[in-house]
């Protein structure tokens, strides 16, 4: 599937096994785990889900039921499919005088950046660099510390990309971890309206 944020949904029961009435109910808890993934919390892009059979009981069936179950489903087979977290991966452009390209080029590999090239550009050299954008935080002050204040960069987004496993794992273990749970400060909680 092409990459753009799609939820592909596809009704797939035939026999009536799940009344028509209740796909709309199936889709919205899919959509709101969507908001919420189950990895790390950020929202889920590019998924198609299938309906292809369920029950139904002729009392005890309702919308909510059906958003749960759906919302239950999405969340254990969204885990059993190697889902992968993406980050965004930036192309960078150094123009760095020539005594200062050695260190700028080591900071470039501490920061997981792929160099796609190097030329001379005047008295400058030009690094020609793919970088992910967690990386970049504070590049400007480490390139002006780096270089003396003689060299300058510029970005632009280019695609998202998977994250590398130890970091997926790193991530997904802050996620889990109790420290992370903590209830927001207080008045950061929906409370009902009391009433004098």
């Amino acid at each position: 599937m092409e990459w753009g944020g799609k939820l592909v949904f596809n009704n797939c029961v035939v026999g009536g096994s799940i009344d028509a009435k209740f796909m709309s109910a199936i889709l919205k808890g899919i959509m709101e785990k969507m908001q919420t993934g189950p990895l790390t919390g950020s929202r889920v892009r590019d998924v198609r889900v299938s309906i292809y059979d369920g029950k139904m009981h002729a009392v005890d069936s309702n919308d909510m039921a059906f958003k749960l179950a759906s919302t239950m489903a999405f969340k254990q087979l969204f885990q059993d499919g190697s889902p992968q977290i993406l980050e965004p991966i930036y192309d960078v452009e150094i123009l760095v005088s020539g005594d200062s390209t050695g260190d700028v080029m080591g900071d470039l590999q501490t920061r997981r950046a792929m160099i796609m090239g190097m030329e001379a550009d005047g008295h400058y050299q030009k690094i020609i660099a793919r970088v992910p954008l967690l990386e970049l935080y504070k590049y400007s002050s480490t390139l002006r510390s780096l270089s003396q204040g003689r060299a300058k960069h510029t970005q632009r987004f280019s695609e998202f990309a998977p994250v590398p496993s130890d970091i997926q794992k790193k991530l997904i273990d802050d996620y889990k971890s109790p420290r992370r749970r903590r209830p927001p400060p207080l008045g950061v909680w929906n409370s009902p309206k009391h009433s004098n």
